[in-house]
């Protein structure tokens, strides 16, 4: 079994004294985790760093060992980025936990993986929170959970939609919500409009949302738990606020 691709690196784990095992996110194939000899020796030392894109060959025996990592080559990195920014570096461990506790090996990614990549390609841009506030998003959707925001839950209509309600995720318009605004959550408008400019109060609001959602739903019944850096994260956006 072999096949080639590209991904992000998701988690590195030390074996032996400088060898690792290496998850991978990719289009194609979805998480991979293979073993890669001197992945930390002085030679590829820089390749192998949290949220790289690498290219890689990946092979086994059979199907029921493990990947083996051969050939891999640095494609981009954004190091910097994460190196001059606690937020930014907070919003990657958060991403890779996970993507490590919510996706198993060769899952269909479908549009998580487009939300994940669109995190790294725009972590550069003044709006990059938005982008990883809908790789959440996105995760609920993939774990089969996702949010019901098109119509109004209870009259069906499409306009002037306000909130979502905590127990189904589904929305809720502002006329049946009103009397009930301080249990509902803030509607996501820019989710559902697929505006990537949004104010830091609405992304705040979107990843208080989505947190509720994935510990209930998903972490809380496989005994886990939100990453402490996504609470270290949202805590840094609320001081600002």
């Amino acid at each position: 079994m072999q096949f080639s691709g590209e991904g992000y690196i998701m988690k590195t784990r030390s074996h032996g004294e400088k060898s690792a095992i290496v998850t991978l996110i990719c289009p194609e194939h979805g998480k991979v985790v293979g073993y890669v000899q001197g992945a930390f020796s002085k030679r590829n030392l820089g390749i192998y760093q949290l949220g790289n894109r690498v290219s890689f060959n990946a092979y086994a025996r059979v199907a029921e060992n493990m990947m083996s990592f051969k050939g891999v080559e640095l494609v981009s990195s954004h190091i910097t980025d994460f190196m001059q920014s606690e937020e930014k570096t907070d919003a990657l461990l958060s991403m890779s936990r996970l993507v490590d506790a919510c996706v198993a090996e060769n899952d269909d990614l479908g549009d998580l993986y487009a939300a994940i990549d669109g995190f790294f390609t725009h972590i550069h841009d003044k709006n990059w929170l938005a982008y990883y506030s809908f790789f959440e998003f996105y995760l609920l959707d993939f774990l089969g959970i996702g949010l019901d925001i098109g119509r109004c839950a209870v009259t069906g209509t499409r306009h002037d939609l306000r909130y979502v309600s905590p127990k189904t995720g589904r929305a809720v318009c502002a006329s049946v919500g009103e009397p009930y605004k301080d249990k509902l959550y803030a509607y996501p408008k820019y989710i559902a409009e697929h505006n990537y400019a949004p104010r830091e109060q609405e992304i705040a609001n979107v990843l208080t949302m989505t947190g509720d959602f994935l510990k209930r739903h998903f972490l809380q019944p496989h005994n886990l738990q939100l990453p402490q850096n996504r609470a270290s994260l949202l805590n840094m956006m609320k001081i600002k606020l």
